[in-house]
């Protein structure tokens, strides 16, 4: 009896990190670039029952229980989300795989899907959070267009030229495993030793997606797929509530007998 209470117990736990998951997802519906966490579970350990027989036979398959669940992920899903046209120079979206590289602080590389560029205070080519991309492309004061090709291919127009004068090359990168890679938060991911070995190449090149000028990727959460899964996380926990409301029931009544 004191298992059904503990194996409902596990099952309202998983169900409130999953509900937990899903509430992100909703809360950032239209951040840029955000991916939206997939939760997943899996079975835990069984305990063999000894059959209630005269005679313990070594052949005799002896029945299991299992002892509830457990979140076994809470991955991100990495599909890529709608492309939404800003006109912004800087706004550049990854058409297909891959990742921008970013310079973090400490000397380390973090990856990112949101192409929202800025110029630091450093005067180079980063995010809006002034991470400087990996390929450390500065922007000249007097750039007056700054163009980005489908390439990565980083060119401006200077005030004394007459025509386009070419500052760099944007590099994405990326992972045998994605959803291997461990979130910052900033919409930034770290490496992983279940995520693999990064490589680099050109967009367009070696698997790589192209690039968009003048669009920004939107958020791939659906609202109606969480809703759903919000109205089922919430029926599945009332389930396990109802075991353990059932299994104290029956202890009670078995307390009460000699009444």
């Amino acid at each position: 009896m004191n298992d059904a209470l503990y194996i409902g117990a596990t099952g309202m736990q998983a169900q409130q990190l999953n509900v937990a998951a899903i509430a992100n997802n909703l809360a950032n519906v239209n951040t840029s670039g955000f991916k939206k966490n997939r939760v997943s579970f899996e079975d835990v350990f069984y305990r063999s029952i000894t059959p209630a027989t005269s005679v313990d036979r070594a052949d005799t398959a002896k029945p299991a229980i299992g002892l509830g669940t457990l979140v076994s992920s809470n991955a991100k899903s990495f599909v890529a989300g709608e492309l939404k046209q800003t006109d912004g120079p800087l706004d550049v979206a990854i058409r297909g795989s891959g990742f921008f590289e970013v310079a973090m602080p400490d000397g380390t590389s973090a990856y990112t899907r949101v192409g929202s560029l800025r110029i630091t205070t450093d005067g180079m080519l980063g995010t809006t959070s002034g991470y400087a991309l990996k390929q450390q492309i500065e922007i000249p004061q007097d750039a007056q267009q700054i163009v980005i090709d489908g390439t990565g291919k980083v060119s401006a127009k200077l005030a004394n030229e007459n025509s386009l004068v070419s500052l760099g090359q944007i590099e994405l990168s990326t992972v045998p495993n994605p959803e291997g890679l461990t979130p910052l938060g900033d919409n930034l991911y770290a490496l992983s030793s279940d995520a693999g070995q990064a490589w680099v190449a050109n967009p367009g090149e070696e698997g790589m997606g192209t690039l968009a000028q003048g669009y920004i990727e939107a958020s791939n959460v659906n609202m109606a797929e969480e809703m759903v899964n919000l109205v089922l996380a919430q029926r599945a926990y009332e389930l396990n509530a109802k075991v353990i409301q059932a299994s104290d029931e029956m202890l009670s009544i078995s307390n009460n007998l000699r009444r």
